[in-house]
């Protein structure tokens, strides 16, 4: 499992054996059936998660009961709820396991030190940071701008292994649209 890591991580940095050692003796293994939730909303969010297998949903409840899928996280793929980690305030989101999954665990303590220990992880992790902003506004972008049919594809292009992995109406609901819509598109 830590070498998943140490590949992901070495895409954008290379890491000695030690540097590595110091780098996997910071992060914790846990496995969770699907339905289990990594976190709810009002609890402590403890963790930022790597997914080494399996996949996620990060979803917000409004205040009229409507769930909203915020991100899926898959394979290779970062997840928490952010603001609630960095700032260690309670959780705003749930993160909900979609298939049985394994993640490496990284405390907000263990960041900061990984962080100071060590520059190339410092860039790594900004490297991750950036890509993470880009997605996020080009996903805002895409509400604002993209038909439903237009979202849909662009879902389609990026992420198609998702389209067998997530039923149909939770795609709907990431994507904004009812089931029906969904299903309209996808014909």
């Amino acid at each position: 499992m830590l070498k998943i890591l140490r590949k992901h991580i070495e895409k954008i940095v290379e890491l000695t054996d030690e540097e590595f050692a110091f780098v996997e003796s910071l992060f914790e293994v846990k496995t969770s059936k699907k339905g289990e939730y990594l976190f709810q909303v009002g609890e402590k969010v403890k963790y930022c998660y790597f997914v080494v297998s399996g996949l996620l949903k990060l979803v917000y409840d409004d205040e009229d009961g409507n769930r909203h899928i915020v991100a899926f996280a898959m394979e290779d793929w970062w997840e928490s709820d952010f603001s609630a980690y960095y700032n260690q305030t309670p959780a705003t989101m749930s993160l909900q396991c979609l298939e049985d999954t394994q993640v490496l665990c990284l405390s907000i303590v263990n960041y900061k030190i990984l962080l100071s220990g060590l520059q190339k992880i410092e860039h790594f992790l900004l490297e991750k940071a950036n890509s993470g902003h880009i997605s996020v506004q080009q996903r805002i972008l895409s509400f604002l701008t993209s038909s439903a049919k237009g979202r849909y594809e662009q879902l389609i292009r990026k992420y198609p292994s998702l389209l067998q992995r997530v039923p149909k109406s939770q795609l709907a609901s990431y994507l904004g649209v009812s089931r029906e819509t969904l299903s309209r598109l996808s014909r």
